[in-house]
């Protein structure tokens, strides 16, 4: 055997061993708990044959606590680049069979490796969660590495799509990697993200809780917020993390890609005319609008079971992807409270950021009001709306379908926050607020006065305000509303007007950044 077969030779094997990780007891470990390897998600992620590797012989450099007699190659993650349906993207992931996944300097300069190259290449990177956290032997160093990360982590931020997919544990500091990124998909049973652990809390606060009632999907999923998706499986979840990358660009100086369909841009349905209930105070479900015009009933839904009086997500609009956002009349009438501004104005940022149109279907009747709103500063998560609406020059197109009330009005992509076409259906109420609540206030004094008369005064009051706002004509007629459309021709409508804003350019005052109301 010649010297180059016999070193061939010996790089094939130190690949195949790099490729066991941990080891096979530690992969059949990883295998008995519901979890796929790193490879395994990466291969599943990728096109098939495009993943090329990185820094598959990297090793720890630690002495600490015999550290430096384990060595493993690739040092507990995973990172390259490959393509999902043909577009390019970079991907990390942490290997739970090599020290737990936990975190080393190596390890951290692996990750800001493919972060950087991701930015200088414009395109998405993905990391895949799967850590007991920082490598305490390594003390201050693992701390540092966790900074490299989060820098970078803010550094692409509106430059490059970044999702997290978090697949086993992601604890302590971890937790703010995913958190810095544009979406978060945990796996239900399987995947949980905490600050501090169940002991930790018991010892601190008395309280008994498990890992999953702590920070596991289906809590952060739809009481925190953090995780955008929870899925039922890694394989659920890998799917969902492709299909969301169909709905985005490569990164913020590019458009989306086109997707064909034989939709009919000018399709129109009947139904739309009827879905609004006679009665104002009765509720519909705002998803059979959205299905209704986008392309081929086809909507990617994003915090499905948080904050559910707001629905956002993605479609397809004669082919050019869209970003939705719509009150849902059938829960809490379609309020707008804390969560629903926080998540509303999230997903509106990350819009404007990777010019993705907007799309939004009004149909609100204020704020929740009360003092858990108040005090728990429903002024200022309600003014992240109205800034990300107010800030954002991508295309805005508005439909108001029934109540637009008072400050929620505003909020919701009125004209004066530049929003660019907006329309209204004729059975739109664009007022400060509703007739029952405007009469008690205006006409207070002269029903006190005329009690045996009082119901017929309060229905005479009640029809002239209905008559002068109950409508979208006063609004129509000072322009705040540029058309009124008949509620079956708004998918084409709405596409007819973002055909037209596609070219759309605006300038904005210079600054270094803007201070969004935290």
């Amino acid at each position: 055997m010649s010297i180059q077969t016999d070193n061939i030779q010996k790089l094939v094997e130190r690949r195949a061993k790099a490729r066991l990780g941990g080891g096979e007891k530690r992969i059949e470990a990883q295998h008995a708990k519901g979890k796929l390897t790193a490879r395994e998600r990466i291969a599943l992620l990728l096109d098939e044959g495009s993943f090329e590797e990185y820094d598959m012989f990297v090793q720890h450099r630690c002495t600490n606590f015999g550290m430096d007699k384990q060595h493993y190659d690739g040092d507990g993650v995973v990172t390259g680049c490959g393509t999902i349906d043909g577009r390019l993207v970079y991907v990390f992931a942490q290997d739970f069979t090599v020290s737990g996944g936990s975190l080393s300097k190596t390890m951290s300069e692996k990750i800001c490796k493919v972060m950087d190259l991701a930015v200088r290449a414009g395109a998405p990177v993905i990391g895949l969660n799967d850590s007991g956290g920082a490598r305490i032997q390594e003390g201050i160093d693992s701390l540092a590495g966790f900074g490299e990360i989060f820098e970078r982590n803010i550094l692409a931020s509106g430059v490059v799509p970044q999702i997290s997919g978090i697949f086993g544990p992601c604890a302590g500091g971890a937790v703010y990697s995913p958190a810095l990124t544009d979406f978060t998909l945990m796996v239900k049973n399987t995947s949980y993200m905490y600050l501090t652990g169940p002991a930790v809390v018991k010892s601190v606060t008395g309280e008994t809780v498990d890992h999953e009632s702590l920070g596991g999907a289906s809590v952060h999923a739809t009481k925190s917020g953090v995780a955008h998706f929870a899925a039922e499986n890694e394989q659920e979840g890998i799917a969902t993390i492709k299909e969301l990358l169909s709905f985005l660009p490569q990164n913020n100086r590019e458009e989306a890609p086109v997707v064909p369909t034989d939709d009919p841009y000018n399709r129109t349905d009947d139904a739309l005319n009827s879905i609004i209930p006679d009665n104002p105070n009765k509720a519909y479900d705002m998803y059979g609008v959205i299905r209704s015009i986008v392309d081929d009933g086809r909507f990617f839904e994003v915090h499905k079971d948080y904050a559910k009086n707001i629905i956002v997500g993605f479609a397809h609009m004669n082919g050019r992807s869209v970003g939705v956002v719509a009150n849902q009349p059938a829960v809490l009438a379609g309020v707008l409270d804390i969560n629903a501004s926080r998540k509303a104005a999230r997903f509106v940022r990350f819009c404007d950021a990777f010019n993705i149109p907007l799309v939004t279907l009004v149909d609100v009747p204020g704020f929740l009001c009360g003092t858990q709103q108040e005090y728990g500063a429903i002024i200022t998560n309600g003014a992240k709306l109205l800034y990300a609406y107010g800030e954002a020059t991508v295309p805005k197109v508005t439909v108001s379908l029934r109540k637009s009330y008072g400050g929620a009005h505003i909020v919701m992509s009125c004209k004066q926050l530049r929003g660019d076409i907006n329309y209204a259906w004729p059975s739109a109420n664009i007022a400060v607020m509703g007739a029952d609540g405007a009469v008690n206030v205006l006409y207070a004094k002269e029903i006190k006065a005329d009690p045996e008369n009082a119901e017929a005064i309060f229905a005479e009051k009640k029809k002239e305000y209905d008559d002068l706002f109950s409508n979208p004509y006063q609004a129509a007629q000072k322009g705040y509303i540029d058309d009124i459309i008949e509620p079956r021709n708004t998918r084409f409508r709405v596409i007819r007007a973002l055909e037209q804003l596609a070219g759309k350019q605006q300038d904005v005052p210079a600054k270094k950044h803007d201070n969004l109301p935290l």
